[in-house]
């Protein structure tokens, strides 16, 4: 990417919404891209938490093995196989047999779930994950990836639609946490008019998260563009001025 890119979000990301968090971004790639390449998991790892290093600053990449959980093997697009009874998994259960999370009222309608869910199969054997200021130009980064509480949320969920009269310029879909932030927004990004992706409402995810913060995950198409609207946005009015005196 243009190193330009970078820091002109760096710079209006600086003036407009002081003291947020950096946003994450990923890209799909055939080899590690100069990151370190995260060992392979033998017990059981929520994917979100394996994020934590990367809003600290680490550049990190992932492949099949890397991950330790089987929804983060299917939601960031390297496996396509669903747990034994996972339609009782995700709904009631089987009493004495396996515990159900009660997502869904019954396994019927996660199977109805699964029959509709967009198919997702990853585009090369790697995924690699960088903090926003630690894009290089080698970097093509495909989702930019938001960490962020109430205040930051509406600024970016209004910025999201200052080009658009669609009322549905984000949206926040069913799915796993990682679902929210990989699979759903990288779809997006192939998409003419792409939408962002407000999510983290995974309540077995949350735990991984502060208690304060939701996702907000926009492809790299519609990110660009609203980089090139904050200057003229309602992030200049006394309105937002309001809002980013007490981030």
């Amino acid at each position: 990417m243009k190193i330009e890119i970078r820091d002109k979000f760096m710079r209006l990301w600086a003036e407009y919404f002081p003291n947020a968090e950096l946003p994450i971004v990923f890209y799909y790639a055939n080899d590690a891209a100069g990151t370190e390449l995260v060992p392979a998991v033998s017990e059981r790892v929520c994917f979100i938490a394996q994020l934590g290093a990367i809003r600290k600053g680490e550049s990190l990449c992932f492949e099949l093995s890397s991950l330790g959980c089987p929804g983060g093997k299917r939601y960031l697009g390297f496996s396509q196989t669903l747990m034994p009874n996972f339609e009782y998994f995700l709904s009631c259960g089987i009493p004495g047999q396996l515990e159900g999370e009660r997502y869904k009222k019954t396994p019927e309608l996660v199977r109805e779930l699964m029959e509709k869910a967009p198919k997702f199969i990853a585009p090369s054997p790697y995924i690699v994950f960088k903090r926003w200021d630690k894009l290089e130009a080698r970097d093509a980064p495909e989702v930019v990836i938001f960490f962020a509480p109430p205040d930051v949320l509406s600024g970016l969920f209004t910025l999201s639609g200052f080009d658009e009269s669609d009322t549905n310029a984000v949206i926040a879909p069913f799915c796993a946490g990682c679902g929210s932030i990989v699979h759903w927004p990288f779809l997006e990004q192939q998409a003419e008019r792409p939408r962002a992706v407000l999510g983290m409402f995974d309540v077995s995810a949350r735990p991984f998260v502060q208690k304060q913060l939701l996702t907000f995950a926009a492809p790299m198409k519609k990110f660009s563009r609203m980089l090139d609207n904050m200057d003229e946005s309602f992030l200049t009015t006394h309105s937002w001025e309001r809002v980013k005196a007490r981030m």
